[in-house]
Protein backbone atom coordinates (compact mmCIF):
# COMPACT_ATOMS: atom_id res chain seq x y z
CA UNK A 1 0.00 0.00 0.00
CA UNK A 2 1.19 3.37 -1.09
CA UNK A 3 2.14 5.86 1.94
CA UNK A 4 3.13 9.42 2.14
CA UNK A 5 3.39 11.90 5.00
CA UNK A 6 3.57 15.32 4.78
CA UNK A 7 3.72 18.69 6.66
CA UNK A 8 1.83 21.60 5.93
CA UNK A 9 2.23 25.11 7.91
CA UNK A 10 -0.90 25.87 9.72
CA UNK A 11 -0.85 29.67 10.24
CA UNK A 12 -2.23 30.88 13.87
CA UNK A 13 -2.16 27.23 14.99
CA UNK A 14 0.23 25.66 17.53
CA UNK A 15 2.43 23.72 15.70
CA UNK A 16 2.31 22.15 11.69
CA UNK A 17 -0.41 19.97 10.85
CA UNK A 18 0.70 16.00 9.76
CA UNK A 19 -0.87 14.82 6.27
CA UNK A 20 -1.01 11.21 5.50
CA UNK A 21 -2.02 9.57 2.01
CA UNK A 22 -2.81 6.07 1.87
CA UNK A 23 -3.30 4.33 -1.88
CA UNK A 24 -1.77 5.04 -5.21
CA UNK A 25 -5.44 6.25 -6.68
CA UNK A 26 -9.57 6.28 -5.98
CA UNK A 27 -12.05 8.59 -4.79
CA UNK A 28 -10.31 10.98 -1.95
CA UNK A 29 -11.67 10.62 1.48
CA UNK A 30 -10.15 12.89 4.35
CA UNK A 31 -10.52 11.42 7.57
CA UNK A 32 -10.66 13.49 10.93
CA UNK A 33 -9.29 11.50 13.66
CA UNK A 34 -11.04 11.07 17.21
CA UNK A 35 -10.60 14.06 19.89
CA UNK A 36 -7.20 15.20 20.10
CA UNK A 37 -6.08 12.90 17.45
CA UNK A 38 -3.14 12.52 15.19
CA UNK A 39 -2.93 11.69 11.61
CA UNK A 40 -1.59 8.62 12.18
CA UNK A 41 -4.03 7.42 14.74
CA UNK A 42 -6.67 5.90 12.32
CA UNK A 43 -3.70 3.37 10.68
CA UNK A 44 -2.69 2.79 14.66
CA UNK A 45 -6.04 1.66 15.21
CA UNK A 46 -6.51 -0.47 12.46
CA UNK A 47 -8.96 1.69 10.41
CA UNK A 48 -6.27 1.42 7.46
CA UNK A 49 -6.71 -2.32 7.67
CA UNK A 50 -10.31 -2.16 7.65
CA UNK A 51 -10.57 -1.12 4.15
CA UNK A 52 -7.16 -2.01 2.13
CA UNK A 53 -8.88 -4.12 0.27
CA UNK A 54 -10.56 -0.71 -1.14
CA UNK A 55 -7.66 1.00 -1.25
CA UNK A 56 -5.09 -1.64 -2.62
CA UNK A 57 -8.15 -1.93 -5.34
CA UNK A 58 -8.05 1.62 -6.67
CA UNK A 59 -11.19 2.61 -5.15
CA UNK A 60 -10.26 5.34 -2.77
CA UNK A 61 -7.31 7.06 -1.55
CA UNK A 62 -7.30 7.74 2.68
CA UNK A 63 -6.06 11.63 3.68
CA UNK A 64 -6.15 11.21 7.07
CA UNK A 65 -5.06 15.02 9.02
CA UNK A 66 -4.22 16.14 12.77
CA UNK A 67 -6.62 17.40 14.62
CA UNK A 68 -6.16 20.26 16.42
CA UNK A 69 -9.33 19.89 19.06
CA UNK A 70 -6.24 20.55 22.08
CA UNK A 71 -6.21 24.49 21.49
CA UNK A 72 -10.07 24.68 20.39
CA UNK A 73 -12.83 22.70 21.59
CA UNK A 74 -11.22 20.39 23.90
CA UNK A 75 -9.80 23.36 25.98
CA UNK A 76 -12.39 23.32 28.76
CA UNK A 77 -10.66 26.29 30.61
CA UNK A 78 -11.62 28.91 27.95
CA UNK A 79 -15.53 29.72 26.69
CA UNK A 80 -17.18 27.72 24.00
CA UNK A 81 -17.48 31.32 21.92
CA UNK A 82 -13.59 31.15 22.11
CA UNK A 83 -12.82 27.46 21.42
CA UNK A 84 -15.32 28.22 18.02
CA UNK A 85 -13.27 30.91 17.26
CA UNK A 86 -9.99 28.96 17.17
CA UNK A 87 -11.94 26.28 15.68
CA UNK A 88 -12.57 28.45 12.58
CA UNK A 89 -8.57 28.45 12.43
CA UNK A 90 -8.47 24.60 11.80
CA UNK A 91 -10.89 25.37 9.31
CA UNK A 92 -8.67 27.72 7.56
CA UNK A 93 -6.20 24.94 7.48
CA UNK A 94 -8.48 22.31 5.74
CA UNK A 95 -9.61 24.28 3.09
CA UNK A 96 -6.44 26.71 2.76
CA UNK A 97 -3.56 24.05 3.00
CA UNK A 98 -5.17 20.27 3.17
CA UNK A 99 -7.58 21.01 0.14
CA UNK A 100 -5.33 22.11 -2.33
CA UNK A 101 -2.81 19.18 -1.15
CA UNK A 102 -5.37 16.71 -2.23
CA UNK A 103 -6.02 18.39 -5.43
CA UNK A 104 -2.35 18.21 -6.20
CA UNK A 105 -1.79 14.68 -5.33
CA UNK A 106 -5.30 13.66 -6.99
CA UNK A 107 -5.34 16.24 -10.00
CA UNK A 108 -9.26 16.57 -11.05
CA UNK A 109 -10.50 15.11 -7.77
CA UNK A 110 -13.51 16.15 -6.64
CA UNK A 111 -16.43 15.36 -4.45
CA UNK A 112 -14.19 14.24 -1.45
CA UNK A 113 -15.71 12.41 1.06
CA UNK A 114 -15.56 13.24 5.12
CA UNK A 115 -15.27 10.05 7.87
CA UNK A 116 -14.78 10.98 11.29
CA UNK A 117 -15.21 8.84 14.48
CA UNK A 118 -16.47 10.51 17.53
CA UNK A 119 -15.21 14.23 17.56
CA UNK A 120 -14.41 13.61 14.22
CA UNK A 121 -17.42 12.12 12.96
CA UNK A 122 -18.82 16.14 14.38
CA UNK A 123 -16.07 17.43 12.25
CA UNK A 124 -17.06 15.05 9.39
CA UNK A 125 -20.71 16.50 9.54
CA UNK A 126 -19.53 20.03 9.75
CA UNK A 127 -17.56 20.61 7.06
CA UNK A 128 -19.84 18.63 4.69
CA UNK A 129 -23.14 21.27 5.76
CA UNK A 130 -20.99 24.06 5.36
CA UNK A 131 -19.15 23.17 2.23
CA UNK A 132 -21.06 20.61 0.47
CA UNK A 133 -19.05 22.34 -2.82
CA UNK A 134 -15.84 20.25 -1.47
CA UNK A 135 -17.22 17.69 0.35
CA UNK A 136 -20.62 16.26 -0.69
CA UNK A 137 -20.79 13.02 1.50
CA UNK A 138 -19.45 12.38 5.24
CA UNK A 139 -20.01 8.86 6.75
CA UNK A 140 -19.79 10.09 10.44
CA UNK A 141 -19.46 7.73 13.32
CA UNK A 142 -20.51 7.85 16.87
CA UNK A 143 -20.93 11.71 17.24
CA UNK A 144 -22.36 14.44 18.94
CA UNK A 145 -23.37 17.09 17.55
CA UNK A 146 -23.83 19.73 19.64
CA UNK A 147 -20.61 21.54 20.59
CA UNK A 148 -22.94 23.24 23.42
CA UNK A 149 -23.13 20.24 25.21
CA UNK A 150 -19.34 20.10 25.42
CA UNK A 151 -18.85 21.18 29.18
CA UNK A 152 -19.71 24.48 27.71
CA UNK A 153 -19.75 27.70 29.23
CA UNK A 154 -19.51 31.40 28.32
CA UNK A 155 -21.45 33.59 26.10
CA UNK A 156 -22.33 32.11 22.63
CA UNK A 157 -21.95 34.42 19.47
CA UNK A 158 -21.53 33.83 15.60
CA UNK A 159 -18.20 31.79 15.83
CA UNK A 160 -20.29 29.01 17.93
CA UNK A 161 -23.08 29.69 15.99
CA UNK A 162 -21.86 29.43 12.51
CA UNK A 163 -19.78 26.20 13.42
CA UNK A 164 -22.17 24.42 15.54
CA UNK A 165 -24.53 22.12 13.57
CA UNK A 166 -27.48 21.60 16.37
CA UNK A 167 -27.66 25.92 16.07
CA UNK A 168 -27.34 26.98 12.37
CA UNK A 169 -29.52 23.58 11.22
CA UNK A 170 -32.76 24.80 12.10
CA UNK A 171 -32.73 27.87 10.78
CA UNK A 172 -31.46 26.47 7.31
CA UNK A 173 -33.97 28.15 4.49
CA UNK A 174 -34.03 29.11 0.75
CA UNK A 175 -31.59 28.74 -1.92
CA UNK A 176 -29.11 27.46 0.13
CA UNK A 177 -31.06 24.99 1.82
CA UNK A 178 -32.91 23.67 -1.48
CA UNK A 179 -28.99 23.29 -3.11
CA UNK A 180 -27.66 21.43 0.38
CA UNK A 181 -30.86 18.77 -0.11
CA UNK A 182 -29.62 18.55 -4.20
CA UNK A 183 -25.60 18.29 -3.07
CA UNK A 184 -25.27 16.49 -0.08
CA UNK A 185 -25.81 12.85 1.86
CA UNK A 186 -25.06 12.20 5.29
CA UNK A 187 -24.26 8.99 6.70
CA UNK A 188 -25.14 8.96 10.45
CA UNK A 189 -23.70 5.82 12.17
CA UNK A 190 -24.15 4.86 16.07
CA UNK A 191 -24.29 2.00 18.20
CA UNK A 192 -26.51 1.49 21.29
CA UNK A 193 -24.01 0.14 23.51
CA UNK A 194 -21.35 1.03 25.80
CA UNK A 195 -20.72 4.96 26.02
CA UNK A 196 -22.69 5.79 22.91
CA UNK A 197 -25.26 7.45 25.52
CA UNK A 198 -22.80 8.15 28.73
CA UNK A 199 -20.86 10.13 28.71
CA UNK A 200 -20.61 10.73 24.91
CA UNK A 201 -23.72 11.78 24.11
CA UNK A 202 -23.48 10.05 20.74
CA UNK A 203 -26.65 8.31 20.46
CA UNK A 204 -29.52 11.01 21.44
CA UNK A 205 -27.37 13.41 19.08
CA UNK A 206 -27.54 11.22 16.19
CA UNK A 207 -31.08 10.53 17.02
CA UNK A 208 -31.58 14.68 17.16
CA UNK A 209 -29.23 15.55 14.37
CA UNK A 210 -31.51 13.32 12.02
CA UNK A 211 -34.28 14.33 12.96
CA UNK A 212 -32.92 17.95 12.04
CA UNK A 213 -31.81 16.63 8.45
CA UNK A 214 -35.37 14.73 8.06
CA UNK A 215 -37.23 17.93 9.02
CA UNK A 216 -35.11 20.45 6.77
CA UNK A 217 -35.24 17.33 3.78
CA UNK A 218 -31.64 17.25 3.74
CA UNK A 219 -30.94 13.50 2.15
CA UNK A 220 -29.49 11.33 5.05
CA UNK A 221 -29.72 8.01 6.67
CA UNK A 222 -29.90 7.44 10.30
CA UNK A 223 -27.93 3.97 10.92
CA UNK A 224 -28.62 2.86 14.69
CA UNK A 225 -26.12 -0.47 15.43
CA UNK A 226 -26.96 -2.91 18.03
CA UNK A 227 -27.09 -2.40 21.95
CA UNK A 228 -24.30 -4.55 21.89
CA UNK A 229 -22.22 -1.83 20.02
CA UNK A 230 -19.89 0.52 21.45
CA UNK A 231 -18.06 3.41 21.48
CA UNK A 232 -14.94 2.14 20.59
CA UNK A 233 -12.41 1.09 17.66
CA UNK A 234 -13.66 -2.34 17.06
CA UNK A 235 -16.84 -1.25 16.04
CA UNK A 236 -15.64 1.50 14.27
CA UNK A 237 -14.16 -0.72 11.77
CA UNK A 238 -16.44 -2.62 10.97
CA UNK A 239 -19.10 0.30 10.24
CA UNK A 240 -16.54 1.80 8.06
CA UNK A 241 -16.25 -1.65 6.05
CA UNK A 242 -19.42 -2.05 5.69
CA UNK A 243 -20.75 1.38 4.39
CA UNK A 244 -17.00 2.93 2.43
CA UNK A 245 -17.93 0.44 -0.59
CA UNK A 246 -21.19 2.31 -1.17
CA UNK A 247 -19.74 5.83 -2.16
CA UNK A 248 -16.33 4.47 -4.24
Amino acid sequence: MDREQVELDAPGLDRPGTLIRYGHYGRPVLVFPSEQGRAWDYENNGMVDAVADLIDAGRVKLYCVDSYDHVSWSDRGIPLEERARRHGLYESWILEQVVPAIGQDTPGASDIITTGCSLGAFHALNFALKRADLFPIAICQSGNYDASSWHAWGDRGDATYFSNPADYLPNLTGDHLEWLRNRVFLLLTVGQGDWETHPTGSLPSARATAALLAAKGIPHELDLWGHDVAHDWPWWRKQLAHHLPRFC
